[in-house]
C-alpha cells in the first residue's frame, strides 16, 4: 500500500525537530538557519522517499517570494513565505541585503511547510528597533481595504506608508483614481 504524500508530510511534521545551533552575538540569541533545517530534514527525506526543493521569485519592489516544496515524485505540497529586502540596511552591500532576505524567505517557507514554531525564537520577535510593513498582496482583505481607500481619495504614497507594495500593484491601484 502506497502512503500518500500528505500522510508522509504529517508524520515528518509531527516528529521533526531542528535545533537553534547558531548564535547572534549582537542580539544575544540562538537561532536556526535554512541550512540547519535542511540538514536536520535529511534523515526524514530518505526514510519517507521524498525530496525538498526551494524556489524563489522576485516580485518587484524589493520583495522575494520563497516556496518550499516537498514531493514524492508524483505529488507536491508547497508552502510560501514573502519577505522584503531592507534596502537601508547599514553595513551591507545590496547583494548581501538580497541574500539575507533570501535566507529568511527560505527559512520561513520551510518553517511553514514543516510547522516549525518560531514564536519563542528571538529572531522572530527581535525587531532590532525597526518595524516592518506588511506586504500588500492582491485578492486579500487588506487589498480590498486599499482599493476602497483609494476610491475615497487615498494616494499611492498613503498606501506605501502602511504597506510594502510591488510595482505591478502600484500601477493597478493608480488606475482607481483616474
Amino acid at each position: 500500500m502506497d502512503i500518500s504524500l500528505n500522510h508522509k508530510l504529517s508524520e515528518i511534521q509531527a516528529l521533526f525537530k531542528s535545533k537553534k545551533s547558531r548564535f547572534n552575538s549582537f542580539g544575544k540569541y540562538n537561532f536556526r538557519s535554512a541550512e540547519d533545517i535542511l540538514e536536520a530534514l535529511k534523515p526524514y527525506l530518505l526514510k519517507h522517499d521524498v525530496t525538498i526543493r526551494i524556489k524563489e521569485k522576485y516580485l518587484g519592489s524589493h520583495v522575494i517570494k520563497s516556496t518550499a516544496i516537498i514531493s514524492d515524485g508524483v505529488q507536491k505540497i508547497k508552502a510560501t513565505a514573502i519577505v522584503g529586502v531592507d534596502t537601508d540596511q547599514k553595513g551591507m552591500q545590496m547583494p548581501q541585503r538580497f541574500g539575507s532576505a533570501s535566507s529568511y524567505g527560505k527559512k520561513y517557507s520551510l518553517g511553514n511547510l514543516f510547522l516549525i514554531d518560531d514564536t519563542q525564537d528571538s529572531d522572530a520577535i527581535n525587531k532590532h528597533d525597526k518595524t516592518q510593513k506588511p506586504i500588500l498582496l492582491k485578492n486579500t482583505p487588506n487589498y480590498k481595504k486599499v482599493e476602497h481607500a483609494m476610491s475615497n481619495g487615498f494616494t499611492i504614497d498613503d498606501v506605501k506608508k502602511k504597506y510594502t507594495i510591488n510595482d505591478e500593484l502600484i500601477l493597478e491601484l493608480e488606475q482607481i483614481n483616474k
